[in-house]
């Protein structure tokens, strides 16, 4: 029997009765929600882990073809959440995690109360009705270069990724992040993360959430954010004055406010 518990490096902080999930985005592991975890551990219990190739997950797992696409992210929440067995969690995701973790509210909704999605986007590829912040031609000429020097790649796009040039140190904390996952076993998250249109799924889902969007993000810009509250049943969008697209790092204080005030106002 597989130990959910080793596989996703699964650690638990705080002796609240009801349960935060908290799952990184690509290229970062789960020390990204510091902050959080020291802000909410008070009242909450704290569950974060590693997905299979980031962090100190279990590498052996890595399988290519259950990871082929997000669903085998999701089925990696569900049994981390069934392995502790937790119920009404509430859901926070980072980027692509957010859409890991929609796809798992999807398969299991009596499994979550609350979905808190930072910097979400159902899919980054513009097209003719719809503004994801990439054409297709963009990503393509990302991967080249990924494949090519996936170090290179890391250290001049973290700081872009994190948009806060006036705080180097966290581009560094970024790049050093990517530079620590399996260069082999990003790439393949990457595409997975950056070919994945979920906007189809936002209709689908029945737990209540929240979408934290940032005011500048290269990566989901507003458009994103507005598209997600309008296709998206029981959704509350809150434009942040964080910019990047990483505001668990960069606006911790502005990031936590709006989520404590969300859940004590819903």
């Amino acid at each position: 029997m597989i130990d959910i518990v080793k596989r996703n490096n699964v650690r638990i902080y705080g002796n609240g009765n009801q349960c935060m999930l908290m799952a990184h985005g690509f290229g970062c592991d789960q020390n990204v929600w510091r902050h959080l975890i020291k802000a909410f551990e008070s009242r909450y219990k704290i569950v974060v882990f590693d997905y299979v190739g980031a962090g100190q997950s279990d590498i052996e797992a890595y399988d290519p073809n259950r990871y082929s696409s997000l669903d085998g992210y999701a089925e990696d929440v569900n049994e981390v959440i069934q392995a502790l067995e937790l119920s009404k969690v509430i859901f926070i995701g980072h980027s692509v995690s957010s859409m890991i973790g929609l796809r798992a509210a999807i398969r299991h909704p009596e499994q979550f109360e609350r979905l808190i999605m930072v910097a979400p986007s159902p899919s980054y590829i513009n097209s003719e009705d719809y503004v994801g912040g990439m054409n297709r031609e963009d990503i393509e000429s990302l991967f080249e270069v990924m494949d090519a020097n996936y170090l290179g790649w890391s250290t001049s796009m973290a700081p872009l990724i994190m948009g806060n040039p006036q705080a180097p140190e966290l581009g560094d904390e970024l790049a050093a992040n990517f530079c620590a996952t399996d260069p082999e076993i990003a790439r393949e998250f990457a595409r997975v993360t950056f070919f994945s249109d979920n906007r189809s799924d936002l209709q689908k889902l029945k737990v209540k959430s929240l979408s934290l969007q940032c005011s500048e993000d290269i990566l989901a810009p507003l458009e994103v954010g507005y598209y997600i509250e309008r296709n998206t049943p029981q959704n509350t969008l809150v434009i942040m004055k964080a910019t990047g697209h990483c505001p668990h790092l960069s606006a911790p204080e502005e990031t936590i406010a709006a989520i404590e005030n969300y859940l004590d106002t819903h």
